[in-house]
Formats: C-alpha cells, structure tokens, sequence
C-alpha cells in the first residue's frame, strides 16, 4: 500500500549538526566534506542508508555495526574500530540516549502525534469514506483518514489522522486507532488501544529520557482484536499482525513485535518489545515473553508461562522460566510428591 506516513520529518541535517544535537563527539581530523554531509532520516544498522544515522547500544547486533551502509553512527568509543569506513562514528557514551535525540531533532512533533484538527466536524472533510459504510454517533474520523467500503465504525471510536481500515471490518465502541494500516474483515472490539506509543526511554542518572516512536501498526485481513488490548506502534520499523491471528481481551502487544499469520494469543498474555512470532503460535492466559527473542510456527507456549529465550518451531513449553512441556510436568509431579513426604 503507497501510505504518505504518519509524520513529518525535518529537512536534510549535516552531520556535524546531527553530532551537536545528540551530544556526541566527532572524529578528529574528520574532513569539512564529511561534517557538512547531509542525513536524512533515523534508520536501525540494518536498514540504514548513506542518507541515514543509526546507532549501536547492545553488543547482539555488532553483527550488523560491521555490515551496516549507515551514512554516520551513534556508537561508544570501544566499538569505534568496527565502524565500516564509510561510515562516520559519532563517539557517545549513551549512544541510545544520543538516538532519541536524533529521532527528536529529525521528528521534532513526533511526541505530539496528529489525532484530528481542533475545531473540525466529527468526520474531517479530508476523509475519505467509501460506499456502505456506517459510521455511529460520536465516531471521529480525523483528517485524510481512509475508510472501506461496508465498515462500519462504532460509537465513540476515534480513527486518527491518515488511519487506514479495510473494507467491511467492525470498529468497536470507544476504541482508539492512531498511525496503523488495517486490511479487510478486521474486528476491534470495544475499548481496544491501537497505535499508541511504545514505551521507549533512554534510561539515566540524570532522568529517562523519552525515545520517540516513529513506527506504524499493521494489522492484516481477518484479524481479530479483543476487548481493552492494547497494541503499540513500532519505534523505527512496524509492529505487524498477521493475517487470521485472533487476540483475546486485555492483550498487552509492545513495540516492534511482529506476530504471524493465524497465532491465538488468550487473555493477559504480554508480548515484550521486538518479540517475533511464526505462524500458527498458540499463547496461553497470562503467558508473557521477554523481549528480542523468536517463538517459531506452530509452538505452543502453555497458560502463565514465560518464555526467555528462542521457542523452536512446533515446541510446546510451559513454566517460569519456559522449558518442554514434558519436563515441566515432570518437574511439579516430582514437586508435588517431594512436597507430600513432608506431610
């Protein structure tokens, strides 16, 4: 889908004003070419461009600090030498400290993201509204926001500025979407909390600092969302929802996650920031996981279970911290009859 985006960024920077925003330092001798170089945007080392800055904070990815196309890069002194030469370091002792005022400087109203303009109608007259579609009293439908034809948004929900929702999908009663891209036949049920931010924050002596969150939400055909879950947008990249997944009430879905086709995730499970999810994963009641790790197709994570590390495709865990199922029934047999000998 060709989607204009949810947010404005600030024109090209030179990278000497990018190193002078973020507080860091730049290499001595680093030619007035170089300094004066212009970025354009905040990318992950992955994804990063010659136009773009990203930045290296945990010692997993320096991997990808070797590899990355990154015009400059936030990053410590002691990884300096693994910088690929096209890339200029920016030294900082808190180089993830030193991204959030890179997303600052090139997102300056990321932190007050667009809802709809103060004073317009319900339904903003930039909006487009296809065909069938029933929208309830005291829905808002902020600016170029885009509605499918037989959808129908209930009472009280808001779907916020450039908001996409697919054809004949049901928006519930109060329910919130903000800087997310819905297919088809999707289900929001009452209450539910879509696109919000993803709770970032470069941590300090001096205070936590708040990392704005760039990302989107997409949410692709047939899924299902229950009542009062809440699904966070991503900080750089998406937070996605595959097609057919079903998620329960009072769901907790952080930033970056990416969850497969048809995965059923049941009530009060928690899914931590940059978890990946393969298709057909089940996750039961007040399951949670630990963030940056992949829970492959077909595992079952059984209910109160909290994976912390990499789940194999078709594994079933249970327990905390999660192991095999088998082990962990073992585990309360051997528990259970330990705990009658002491009667």
């Amino acid at each position: 889908m060709d989607h204009p985006g949810f947010f404005d960024r600030a024109a090209p920077i030179a990278i000497s004003e990018v190193a002078k925003a973020t507080a860091a330092t730049l290499p001595a001798g680093l030619p007035d070419e170089l300094a004066s170089r212009r970025l354009s945007d905040v990318r992950t080392l992955a994804d990063a461009g010659p136009d773009d800055v990203a930045f290296l904070d945990n010692r997993k990815y320096l991997p990808l600090l070797s590899e990355t196309r990154a015009g400059a890069c936030l990053v410590t002194p002691a990884f300096v030498e693994r910088v690929p030469k096209a890339t200029v370091p920016l030294l900082t002792k808190r180089p993830y400290h030193g991204f959030a005022l890179a997303l600052r400087t090139f997102y300056p109203q990321a932190l007050w993201p667009r809802v709809a303009e103060p004073g317009s109608a319900n339904i903003d007259p930039s909006a487009h509204i296809e065909p069938d579609c029933t929208i309830e009293p005291g829905a808002i439908i902020g600016p170029q926001a885009s509605i499918g034809r037989g959808s129908r948004i209930a009472a009280g929900a808001v779907i916020g500025y450039r908001v996409y929702v697919g054809r004949d999908s049901y928006i519930g009663p109060q329910s919130t979407l903000q800087h997310a891209l819905l297919g088809n036949r999707v289900i929001i049920h009452a209450g539910a909390r879509i696109g919000q931010d993803g709770f970032g924050f470069a941590m300090g002596p001096d205070g936590h600092l708040k990392v704005p969150q760039i990302g989107r939400v997409i949410i692709q055909d047939n899924v299902e969302i229950g009542a009062n879950t809440t699904i966070d947008r991503g900080a750089l990249k998406d937070t996605v929802i595959g097609e057919g997944t079903k998620i329960d009430n009072l769901v907790q879905i952080g930033h970056n996650v990416c969850i497969g086709r048809h995965c059923v995730i049941v009530a009060h499970t928690g899914i931590s920031g940059s978890t990946e999810l393969g298709d057909f994963v089940v996750m039961g009641g007040q399951s949670g996981t630990v963030g940056h790790i992949k829970i492959g197709t077909g595992a079952q994570v059984a209910g109160a279970s909290h994976p912390k590390d990499d789940i194999p495709a078709g594994a079933r865990v249970g327990g905390t911290p999660a192991r095999p199922l088998r082990q962990w029934g073992r585990e309360l047999a051997a528990l259970t009859r330990l705990a009658k000998r002491e009667d």
